[in-house]
């Protein structure tokens, strides 16, 4: 494997973990968010997929798609949102999730951004051997 695929890769993973990092930013500042239920806020999550190919490998974000679950629906018959039967819908973003998500999701950020920095150490040091 060459350090052009190596780095590739891991760019094409760092690519993949930004969109994955603002979709948890765009979860969390709606997490708590009140509507209909039709209108009301469901989590994003986005779905990876590894593509092999000849040109070599690559991380590829497919789609990023509403969460299934269910939303959290309170009977709140006076609340400027609630239906006829006086139910609100709330948001189903589950905050803890959404912060070990992140925590994840930079770490793997981190991890790629370090094979980065070591393939231009390897690099450095090969183009020194042909110096020498």
């Amino acid at each position: 494997m060459s350090f052009r695929d190596i780095a590739q890769i891991a760019g094409s993973a760092m690519s993949a973990q930004t969109v994955r990092l603002n979709t948890v930013a765009s979860n969390l500042a709606n997490a708590g968010t009140a509507g209909t239920e039709d209108s009301a806020y469901r989590a994003r999550k986005p779905v990876f997929a590894s593509i092999f190919s000849g040109a070599g490998a690559r991380v590829q974000v497919l789609d990023v798609i509403d969460s299934r679950e269910p939303l959290n629906a309170r009977h709140e018959p006076g609340h400027p949102m609630a239906d006829e039967n006086g139910m609100v819908f709330y948001s189903n973003v589950n905050a803890v999730e959404e912060m070990t998500d992140m925590m994840a999701a930079s770490r793997a950020f981190s991890t790629n951004t370090e094979v980065l920095a070591r393939v231009n150490g390897m690099q450095q040091e090969l183009l020194k051997m042909g110096q020498g």
